[in-house]
């Protein structure tokens, strides 16, 4: 689920806002269809196990770090993946459009801390087989299974590590699922679906008769209501759970520590909404970064650092980048108020 799918050129992009409103006036069923489709679309890059985008020369390949292949399966289907070294594991989350080969930054310094890095391809995604509802389509609950499948294989986690739409995906699990971790990051995380839909009312005006029926049609498919795909709702079940755990035989192992990486010049989901959701999160760290955008900053090293430092339980520096001079930011005239620099403050979000 993702806005990238239905964005177009300029001109496209016109065209395409004012049929999709003429549409909406006329047949909203109609075009709640169009904009499922769209919705709900893989793209071709991570079908084929591309790296979409996502840079990791400065990296070893995956398949270079001595890892292991696996295969499970999620509803009679394949999910295949890697693990690497031993000790408590780490399952790393790719986002939307996404391939295991995205987190490769975080495998080198999550082992050299000591952990078991376990990454894989949802359903849909990379070199995994298609989900339930066919060929180049899925959504973040599939993926949220796919995990679930990698989790029975490999048990409880010391940290899942998510990007994007990973992290709505990861926090399903978490609740509904088998999945069980004592630490939680999310990188550039998509708030939820609510926010999402939004977005889509905001840019494109499909109307609402036909936001109606898209919010519905995606209940149908996923099993689950807009509503409830929000990561601050799913944490605050995650906390209610653990309450009644606390008190009697009732599963549920309450929220787990919290990190969040985002970068305050993410163009594709807001940095504001990633504050919130830390302000919402007892204990919960919130690291920003400036210049590099929503997906370059997988493929940081100092990110990938901060994150095997929370991953181990090992004290973190209150920048990502220590001592070091600060990296400007590359468009003055884009640049946040204030904001000049490659800066993380730790859990520091008012």
């Amino acid at each position: 689920m993702t806005q990238n799918s239905l964005q177009k050129s300029t001109n496209g992009r016109s065209f395409y806002m004012a049929a999709l409103r003429g549409l909406g006036l006329v047949a909203p069923a109609a075009a709640a269809r169009l904009l499922e489709r769209a919705w709900f679309r893989v793209p071709e890059s991570a079908r084929s196990g591309a790296t979409a985008g996502v840079s990791t020369d400065a990296d070893p390949s995956v398949r270079e770090l001595l890892g292991s292949p696996f295969e499970v399966r999620a509803g009679g289907r394949a999910v295949r993946g890697w693990s690497w070294g031993t000790g408590p594991v780490v399952y790393l989350v790719h986002g939307w459009g996404g391939t295991l080969e995205h987190l490769a930054p975080f495998v080198g310094p999550l082992l050299d801390a000591g952990l078991q890095p376990v990454a894989f391809d949802g359903l849909g995604h990379g070199t995994s087989e298609e989900g339930a509802h066919g060929h180049g389509t899925s959504d973040a609950v599939e993926l949220g299974r796919s995990l679930d499948a990698v989790a029975a294989r490999f048990g409880p986690a010391r940290a899942v590590v998510a990007h994007s739409m990973g992290g709505l995906a990861a926090l399903l699990a978490l609740r509904d699922g088998w999945v069980g971790t004592e630490r939680l990051v999310l990188v550039a995380p998509v708030p939820g679906v609510p926010a999402l839909l939004e977005r889509l009312r905001a840019e494109l005006a499909p109307g609402e008769r036909t936001l109606r029926r898209l919010a519905a049609r995606a209940e149908r498919r996923t099993g689950y209501p807009v509503a409830d795909l929000d990561l601050a709702r799913l944490g605050a079940d995650l906390e209610r759970a653990g309450d009644r755990a606390a008190h009697g035989p009732a599963a549920g192992p309450g929220r787990p520590e919290l990190l969040v990486v985002h970068d305050l010049g993410d163009r594709e989901v807001p940095h504001d909404a990633s504050a919130a959701l830390v302000r919402s999160w007892p204990g919960a760290r919130l690291l920003s970064t400036v210049g590099l955008g929503h997906r370059r900053i997988l493929a940081d090293r100092a990110v990938a650092g901060a994150v095997a430092r929370f991953a181990a339980r090992l004290p973190m520096e209150a920048s990502l980048h220590g001592a070091d001079a600060p990296a400007p930011w590359p468009f003055a005239a884009e640049a946040p108020d204030a904001v000049t620099w490659s800066v993380a403050a730790a859990g520091d979000v008012a």
